[in-house]
């Protein structure tokens, strides 16, 4: 126990933390089971280590651990909870928990035999979790972080505290809060740094190895995590990366899921449950026409990168910027609200407004006759009425 302490307050000691105080201050911490689920690079770990610092009259009463280090003395998580209960253990932090074998059926039984311990638990390999088969949807109250927002980057790289604000109060206000923040930056001149490398904190570990982190990050979900869920021929790893490299050059992509399966040489179905794969692992983001049934099998309407820097890492050529305009508005958005393809204009958000996205001289003509229309334009850095500058839907978390 004390060499896992040891590990725990050198960890603390070595790494930066702050910038996502705000997503720190969301979570419920008071829960007895917490998971925090979302790619790698995100920030889970340091959210984790923040909260400790943030607490430190229970620093002996609270114990993190990370399931990818070889010193960990204990054969198995109850062995290890039990020791730590024993001892007056309350907070057990689970960190990189995809990584333990069998890890969802030993936090149930913790969660039953110690009633006094909260447990913590976050992961990076989203198929694993989602997959692992026990069902703990009753116990763990489960958070799925995001990449940092255009609001977070800003923070980060101006060292201001900036405010968030939710949808209905942009759509509304969007003019005074832009001029109120136009007093203490400038957007723009941040923004195209944002849309190339900002999205994953490790930006902070360097901007020119950004793009080939993020290709890694890629690479393994592609030849080791989608294979161990998915029985997938391993032959087939390479079809996979053609079919995001077809995406990619593409986006905004609107497949035609038949004609692009036969040019892999795969199945209709099998393509279709790749690309859910895709998505679930944060590398696409499939967006269907309102009121369409969304299945599993069921054909996407439009298929985007993620966000823009996997169109940066990912493209050969040039990037298209109305594939660079609309991964951001979507990616932004869906942290909290449900997007669909519009028949008016490119996207229906919360079955309520229909948003249109593209340059700033973008006019009205494709929401003309919309109750509840908006005109998103790039290079913009104060709107007008309905017409609002893309940089703002950045404030949305």
């Amino acid at each position: 126990m004390e060499t896992l302490y040891k590990y725990q307050n050198q960890l603390i000691a070595s790494t930066e933390f702050l910038f996502r105080r705000s997503l720190i201050e969301e979570i419920e911490w008071q829960e007895r089971l917490i998971g925090l689920l979302g790619p790698r690079g995100v920030g889970k770990t340091t959210c984790l280590l923040q909260h400790l610092v943030d607490n430190p009259s229970q620093a002996r009463t609270s114990l993190y651990v990370s399931l990818d280090n070889l010193a960990n003395p204990y054969p198995t998580l109850i062995s290890l909870a039990e020791t730590f209960y024993q001892k007056g253990g309350k907070l057990l932090i689970l960190d990189e928990i995809h990584k333990y074998p069998g890890w969802a059926g030993e936090i149930k039984n913790i969660y039953d035999l110690f009633p006094g311990l909260q447990v913590v638990f976050s992961g990076s390999s989203i198929l694993k979790l989602m997959y692992e088969g026990v069902d703990l949807s009753r116990r763990a109250v489960i958070y799925h972080l995001n990449g940092l927002s255009f609001r977070e980057f800003l923070q980060v790289q101006t060292g201001k505290k900036l405010p968030w604000y939710s949808l209905e109060v942009i759509l509304k206000d969007h003019e005074t809060i832009a001029l109120s923040l136009l007093k203490e930056l400038k957007p723009l001149q941040y923004f195209s740094d944002y849309l190339r490398w900002g999205y994953f904190p490790f930006f902070l570990q360097g901007k020119l190895t950004y793009s080939l982190k993020l290709q890694g990050i890629i690479n393994y979900i592609l030849e080791t995590e989608i294979p161990a869920i998915s029985n997938l021929d391993i032959r087939n790893v390479r079809k996979i990366k053609r079919a995001l490299q077809i995406i990619a050059e593409h986006v905004p992509y609107q497949p035609n899921i038949t004609k692009l399966a036969s040019s892999l040489e795969l199945n209709r179905n099998t393509l279709l449950q790749y690309l859910v794969f895709l998505e679930q692992t944060g590398i696409i983001t499939s967006l269907y026409h309102e009121g369409s049934f969304y299945g599993r099998l069921t054909k996407p309407g439009k298929i985007l990168l993620n966000h823009p820097n996997h169109c940066y890492t990912l493209s050969t050529g040039e990037v298209n910027m109305g594939s660079i305009r609309e991964g951001f508005f979507v990616n932004q958005i869906l942290t909290r609200h449900k997007v669909e393809l519009a028949t008016k204009g490119d996207f229906l958000i919360n079955e309520k407004h229909t948003f249109e996205i593209g340059g700033k001289g973008k006019n009205r003509k494709q929401i003309a006759g919309t109750t509840s229309g908006y005109i998103v334009t790039d290079d913009t850095e104060l709107g007008y009425e309905n017409k609002i500058p893309l940089w703002l839907f950045g404030f949305l978390y």
